[in-house]
């Protein structure tokens, strides 16, 4: 039974990912995150994730930004990269995560969620049923509150990375 706290895989980034062999694999629509997963906290859409969305869409994804944040901050940055949102989403609760699915018309098993934080992304997509890459964090300057959560996602990925091994060892 795969462990709620543990992302299905991680990235460095979200730049990074290989959309288009998940795209292969059958997967179709894409939650994101805002702050840290695809710009720092606070900041609008940049060229990058402008390009990202088009590259997405490209390829064939519906895509939808799930953010806690109001919407004055999720309405431009959506509006500028071409996506659905959710705003106040309350993750980690589930109704974020099957909103964004109804929108996009996908369910748990064609779904990604992309995402920087564990206790609120992963822990919410995971419930949902659906695969999540955990990336790591755009920009080190955070809220405490954030800070101190980071101290806690530390040592949850201490026992994924120690589980990923072992699995690997197992496997080979």
């Amino acid at each position: 039974m795969k462990h709620l706290l543990y992302p299905s895989e991680t990235s460095e980034s979200t730049y990074l990912i290989p959309f288009e062999k998940l795209y292969d694999k059958g997967y179709r629509g894409i939650i994101f995150d805002i702050d840290n997963t695809l710009v720092p906290h606070g900041a609008p859409a940049d060229n990058r994730a402008v390009e990202l969305f088009d590259r997405l869409h490209e390829i064939g994804y519906d895509t939808v930004l799930l953010s806690n944040n109001k919407e004055p901050r999720v309405s431009p940055f959506a509006n500028a990269v071409e996506s659905k949102y959710i705003y106040k989403a309350d993750k980690p609760f589930l109704k974020g995560y099957i909103k964004a699915m109804e929108l996009m018309g996908t369910g748990p098993d064609d779904t990604l969620f992309v995402g920087d934080q564990i206790f609120t992304d992963v822990w919410g997509a995971n419930r949902a049923g659906i695969h999540t890459i955990l990336v790591d964090q755009i920009d080190k300057k955070e809220e405490i509150q954030i800070i101190l959560k980071r101290r806690l996602e530390a040592v949850v990925l201490f026992f994924y990375r120690r589980h990923v091994n072992k699995e690997s060892r197992k496997n080979n």
